[in-house]
């Protein structure tokens, strides 16, 4: 059989730069590789469908996504995933159950969250916001921790992260 994938997993709250480092970070290994698949979280939402804002549905919706990202890994496909993955309960599972598991955490100010707010999920007063009115389980053990207000570029950023997961 050949190499097995690994799964980046970008995580933090929304508006800190998941998709963008996440999705650079793609194009990056993409290059180097044509087995590579991109899985955000709207993505992943419209491939398994809505399933609901309950903690319940939260939870199974991870599992069934990062049971597929496990199972491309195990055939040799490289698998970055971007999403807030909110308790530390899938963070686990993922280290426990994926061979290859990179979790990447990209860590914000609240100031900085409520400047982007591109999704205006922030501003709106909207209910149901992880963060703000819902909990966030802050990961505690990413294999590497990116403080993203700006102090360095997208691509700044990648690159780093290149060089530490080199292949």
């Amino acid at each position: 059989m050949s190499e097995k994938g690994t799964v980046y997993f970008f995580t933090g709250l929304a508006g800190a730069g998941k998709t963008t480092i996440g999705g650079l970070f793609y194009q990056r290994l993409k290059a180097e590789n044509p087995c590579v698949f991109l899985a955000d979280g709207d993505q992943t939402r419209s491939i398994f469908g809505r399933s609901g804002y309950s903690t319940q549905a939260r939870l199974d919706a991870a599992r069934r996504g990062f049971r597929l990202w496990r199972e491309l890994a195990e055939q040799g496909i490289d698998v970055v995933v971007c999403s807030i993955a909110m308790y530390n309960e899938i963070r686990q599972w993922n280290r426990e159950n994926i061979e290859n598991y990179k979790e990447i955490y990209i860590k914000v100010t609240r100031e900085t969250l409520y400047r982007r707010d591109q999704k205006q999920l922030y501003s709106s007063g909207r209910k149901e916001v992880v963060g703000v009115d819902l909990p966030y389980d802050e990961p505690q053990d990413a294999d590497v921790v990116v403080q993203n207000d700006g102090q360095e570029t997208p691509e700044e950023i990648v690159a780093r992260l290149r060089e530490r997961f080199g292949r």
